[in-house]
C-alpha cells in the first residue's frame, strides 16, 4: 500500500513516471534507469492485492463459517462486498483518474471476483488450485476475436474480460476478470490452507515462503531467458540491460510479471512473519503499515484524492513535480493518511454493523 502510494503521487505530478506497459502493445518508455525503477517498484502492489484479497476472503469465510454462519449468508455478504467495490470505482476511484464511471480498474476486478467467488468458492480448493494455475498460465493465448468489436458491448466485454485499453472510450480498464481471478484464486487456496494452521505452524512457514520466492525468481528468469510466453519485450531495445531484462508486460501481467511480483510478495510475507515475533511489531514504522492494512479500502480511496490535491473535474496543473520533492509530497502524505486511518479505525470498530464494515 506504501508503495502504491507512491505509484500514484509520482503518477499525479511527475511527466517521466508513465504506466500502462502492455496495454494493446504498448511501450511507455523511461528518461533512465532511476525512473524505470521507480514505477517498476511497485508492480508488487496489484499482484499482492489481489493475491490477499483472495486469501482474506477464505480465512474470513473460515471464521464465519467457525461461527456458524449459513453458506447463503456468507453468500449474500461476498455479493455486497463485490457491488461496493463496484459503485465506488465508478463513484469514487474513476473520477480520481479523470476517468469515465465506465472504468475498470483494480477495485471494479476485486468486485466482481468477489461476486463470481461467491458460488466458485464451493468447489473444492484442490479445483480452484488447478484452475487458477490454468489460467495464470495460459491467459496469454486467450482468443477474443468471437466477441464483435462493433458494439458498446462488444468492446466491453472485451476490456473486463481480457484486453486493457485505454483507446475505446468510454470503456476503458486495466484489470481484466482474466488472468486476475487466478491471482484471486492461489490466494483463496493459500488462506484455506492457513485457515487450517496453528499459529506455530503459521510462524513455520518462512522457510517455505522463502523457498516459494526465490523458485518464482529462478523460473522468472527461465522464462525472461526465453523471451516468450506473454513477455511483452525482447530483451533488447532500451540500452539498458537492467531495464531490457525487467521491462515486462503488466497489463494484462505476463507470466513473467507474476512470477516476479507474486515471489516478491512471498519474500515479504516471510519477512512479516520473521517480524512479527520480534519486540516492538506492533510500534514505529511496521505499526504504522499493520494499521493501513487494517484500513486497506479505507486508504486506497482517501489516498487518491489526498494526492490528487484537486477537486473533480478541475484540470491537472502544466507544471510537473522533480523526484525528490514528490518523495517529500510521498512521506507526508503517507503521515495524514496513517492519522485518517486511526480515526477511521475507531470510528469503524464503534460502528460494527454499519455501512462501514464493507469499506
Amino acid at each position: 500500500m506504501v508503495l502504491m502510494a507512491w505509484d500514484h503521487v509520482s503518477g499525479f505530478w511527475n511527466r517521466y513516471h508513465h504506466g500502462g506497459e502492455g496495454i494493446l502493445g504498448r511501450r511507455p518508455p523511461f528518461v533512465n534507469l532511476t525512473w524505470f525503477l521507480a514505477r517498476f517498484v511497485s508492480h508488487y502492489c496489484a499482484p499482492t492485492f489481489i493475491f490477499l484479497a483472495g486469501t482474506a476472503l477464505a480465512l474470513s469465510t473460515a471464521k464465519r463459517l467457525g461461527r456458524g454462519e449459513s453458506q447463503g449468508r456468507i453468500t449474500l455478504r461476498m455479493i455486497k462486498r463485490g457491488l461496493v467495490l463496484l459503485l465506488l470505482e465508478a463513484l469514487v476511484v474513476a473520477p480520481a483518474f479523470d476517468l469515465p464511471p465506465t472504468y475498470f480498474g483494480v477495485i471494479a476486478c476485486i468486485g466482481v471476483c468477489f461476486i463470481i467467488f461467491s458460488i466458485y468458492r464451493r468447489l473444492p480448493p484442490i479445483v480452484i488450485l488447478i484452475l487458477s494455475l490454468v489460467i495464470v498460465l495460459n491467459h496469454p493465448f486467450l482468443d477474443l476475436s468471437f466477441i464483435p468489436r462493433d458494439t458498446w458491448w462488444g468492446w466491453y466485454l472485451r476490456v473486463i474480460i481480457h484486453e486493457p485499453n485505454f483507446d475505446w472510450w468510454p470503456y476503458v480498464g486495466l484489470y481484466p476478470i482474466i488472468p486476475w481471478i487466478g491471482v484471486m484464486g492461489l490466494g483463496w487456496c493459500f488462506g484455506v490452507y492457513l485457515s487450517r494452521r496453528d499459529p506455530e505452524q503459521i510462524r513455520a512457514l518462512k522457510v517455505p515462503l522463502l523457498a516459494a520466492g526465490g523458485a518464482s525468481y529462478l523460473l522468472w528468469f527461465v522464462v525472461r531467458w526465453l523471451n516468450g510466453y506473454g513477455n511483452l519485450l525482447p530483451r533488447r531495445g532500451w540500452g539498458d540491460p537492467i531495464i531490457d531484462w525487467l521491462y515486462v508486460s503488466k497489463y494484462p501481467p505476463s507470466l513473467a510479471f507474476l512470477l516476479w511480483t507474486l515471489g516478491g510478495m512471498s519474500l515479504f510475507l516471510a519477512l512479516g512473519l520473521y517480524l512479527q515475533d520480534r519486540r516492538g511489531f506492533n510500534r514505529g514504522i511496521t505499526g504504522v503499515i499493520l494499521t493501513f492494512g487494517r484500513t486497506p479500502l479505507f486508504f486506497y480511496i482517501t489516498h487518491l484524492w489526498l494526492y490528487r490535491v484537486r477537486l473533480p473535474g478541475v484540470a491537472r496543473p502544466r507544471f510537473s513535480l522533480p523526484l525528490f520533492p514528490t518523495l517529500a509530497f510521498w512521506l507526508v502524505g503517507l503521515f495524514i493518511l496513517w492519522q485518517l486511518c486511526l480515526r477511521y479505525e475507531r470510528l469503524k470498530r464503534r460502528h460494527p454493523n454499519s455501512i462501514l464494515q464493507y469499506i
